[in-house]
C-alpha cells in the first residue's frame, strides 16, 4: 500500500498539480531565464486558474521562443498575429503585448544589473505565518518594476512569482515538502551575495 504524502491543500485540488507542487513549487531559483519565464507565465495567468496556464506550459514554450527573452524582444507585428492565432496559448492581445514589452524591459535589467535574479532576490519576503497574496516586498518590487517601464505585474502576481520561485517558503508546515524547501532555501546562494 503506498502512503498518502500530506501536501498542501491546493496541491489536490487538480490532476497535474501534485507533479507540479512536489517537483518546482517553492524550489528556490537563480536562472533568469526561469525566472523571466514565470513572470511570463504569471502575466498570462492574471485572472485565470493557474491549471490554465500548466496544462499550456509547453505550448507557451514553443511560442514564445522558449522565453529568451532576447528573442521575444525582436517580436514584430507579424509575430503577434501568429501569436494571437495560436489556439493552443491564452490569445489576449493586452497580455502579450505585455511579455514583449518586459522582455525588451529585462535585457535593459539585466544590463544594468547584472542579471534578473540578481535584481529580483534583493526583494526577498521577510518570512511570515500569516496566509497572504501579497507582501511589503511584492508591492515594492511591484512598484519598481512599473519605475522600468514592465508591465501587467501587480503585487498580487509578483507575490505568487516569489512563493513558485522559492523566494519564500509558503508550503504549509504538514506538508511534505515544507521542510525540504526550508532545507533548500538554506543552504541556496542568493544571487545579490
Amino acid at each position: 500500500m503506498t502512503k498518502h504524502l500530506q501536501r498542501c491543500s491546493w496541491a489536490e485540488t487538480a490532476p497535474d498539480f501534485p507533479e507540479y507542487h512536489d517537483n518546482e513549487w517553492g524550489i528556490p531559483v537563480a536562472d533568469d531565464n526561469k525566472l523571466f519565464e514565470k513572470l511570463c507565465l504569471e502575466t498570462f495567468q492574471s485572472g485565470l486558474s493557474w491549471r490554465t496556464i500548466l496544462t499550456k506550459r509547453e505550448a507557451f514554450r514553443l511560442a514564445f521562443d522558449q522565453f529568451d527573452c532576447y528573442q521575444m524582444a525582436q517580436f514584430d507585428d507579424d509575430k503577434v498575429a501568429q501569436l494571437l492565432a495560436n489556439k493552443h496559448i491564452i490569445r489576449n492581445q493586452r497580455k502579450i503585448l505585455a511579455v514583449i514589452n518586459n522582455a525588451q524591459r529585462a535585457i535593459e535589467l539585466i544590463e544594468q544589473e547584472g542579471s534578473l535574479a540578481h535584481f529580483l532576490w534583493r526583494y526577498e519576503p521577510t518570512p511570515s505565518i500569516e496566509i497572504r497574496t501579497q507582501c511589503a516586498e511584492s508591492v515594492a518590487l511591484a512598484k519598481e518594476l512599473k519605475k522600468r517601464g514592465w508591465t501587467f505585474l501587480g503585487p498580487t502576481t509578483l507575490y505568487a512569482f516569489m512563493q513558485s520561485m522559492g523566494m519564500v517558503n509558503d508550503h504549509e508546515t504538514d506538508c511534505h515538502c515544507h521542510d525540504k524547501i526550508e532545507g533548500l532555501r538554506s543552504q541556496f546562494q542568493r544571487p545579490n551575495n
